[in-house]
């Protein structure tokens, strides 16, 4: 009963929501549940909202007067969304696309996927902000003459996550943080712009966490989950616009 009322239910639904609807139909009821909440939510932000903004992977920062989605959606108002797949989203919907440490969980070719349907559901003239860990900053904690806040993050994520080191060592370090956390890809600053350029942005730019020349991109990282400055060492951040 449930199955075929999804089936049916899916016809009325917009293209990518109804190629979205045929994998929930084989997945598990609290799904069928799930679609119907989703459609409502999206439907909502878009009919509310004449300036749209899209996060991919919001996990807990779900951010105000932002569509948000997540593959594990946390709190209400969050959407099922699989940066890997199609996003259940007309072409030229958003003029904004944020994500924050989310590119990294998934393969290099799934994060050139998620970036292209960034692109497409993007208006012309639309700007993408990503935040993601940056190769380089990590490969720097190899040098002798390290910052003052670089010997504290070794020393905090040697004690927090890797009881079984035997000395505070970025040999350590570096391998938890590519191994331990579901981390796949890791890219630095040419890396990640060339895929951004693949995608098809253009003029991408570098900025410091929460800084943007566009005020609608500014203060959205999470700079309160880590100790004060280690966010910034981990991350990197980029900007690109939509031709």
């Amino acid at each position: 009963m449930a199955t075929s009322r999804l089936r049916q239910t899916a016809g009325l639904l917009p293209k990518p929501l109804r190629l979205r609807a045929r994998s929930y139909v084989r997945a598990p009821k609290r799904w069928t549940k799930r679609l119907f909440a989703d459609r409502h939510t999206i439907r909502r932000y878009l009919g509310s909202h004449p300036v749209r903004k899209l996060q991919v992977g919001a996990g807990s920062n779900a951010r105000p007067g932002w569509l948000n989605g997540d593959i594990e959606p946390l709190g209400s108002g969050v959407i099922y969304l699989d940066a890997c797949r199609r996003f259940p989203f007309p072409d030229n919907t958003f003029n904004y696309v944020f994500s924050e440490h989310m590119i990294e969980h998934v393969p290099y070719a799934d994060g050139r996927n998620m970036l292209s349907e960034c692109h497409r559901v993007m208006v012309p003239g639309g700007r993408i902000r990503i935040c993601t860990p940056d190769l380089a900053n990590f490969l720097k904690l190899f040098r002798v003459d390290r910052s003052r806040v670089e010997d504290e993050y070794l020393a905090w994520a040697t004690r927090e996550f890797i009881p079984a080191a035997d000395a505070v060592d970025p040999v350590f370090v570096l391998n938890n943080y590519v191994r331990d956390w579901g981390h796949q890809f890791i890219y630095d600053r040419r890396t990640l712009a060339r895929a951004l350029e693949h995608a098809g942005f253009s003029d991408v730019s570098y900025h410091e966490l929460g800084e943007s020349a566009d005020r609608e991109l500014r203060g959205l990282e999470h700079v309160d989950r880590m100790p004060p400055g280690f966010l910034a060492l981990e991350s990197m951040v980029l900007e690109a616009v939509k031709s």
